[in-house]
């Protein structure tokens, strides 16, 4: 069993940076792949990016290549997504989710979820 939350969320302007952690629990989250969703409203939660257990494979959606970045330290039980150049249209709600040992992209494979934080980015 794992248990996830987010922290972080908050308001920024449109150009601005936040920095979400997930925090974890349990034995296992070490050897567990991460992935960050988020789902703004009225529409489909998305995958934005992820990151293998070992640190060694991530994985960005395109829209968010070159201004976000996924870290862990696995010693901390917590993961990291740092967030720049932020856009209106990254404003969602933002979630953290374990579920594999490999890194996978669709929000079906994760068996475990953060409750959320909401990002808003205002223009």
């Amino acid at each position: 069993q794992v248990q996830l939350a987010e922290s972080g969320g908050g308001l920024v302007q449109a150009g601005g940076s936040l920095r979400l952690s997930c925090a974890a629990s349990g034995r296992t989250f070490s050897r567990l792949a991460i992935g960050w969703f988020r789902q703004a409203p009225g529409k489909e939660r998305e995958i934005v990016g992820g990151i293998s257990w070992s640190s060694l494979g991530t994985y960005y959606t395109d829209s968010v290549k070159g201004r976000f970045t996924i870290s862990r330290d696995n010693a901390k039980n917590t993961v990291y997504l740092q967030m720049n150049s932020l856009k209106p249209e990254d404003t969602a709600v933002y979630y953290c989710a374990a579920g594999l040992t490999i890194l996978v992209l669709s929000r079906y494979e994760y068996d475990y979820w953060g409750q959320g934080t909401q990002v808003t980015v205002s223009s």
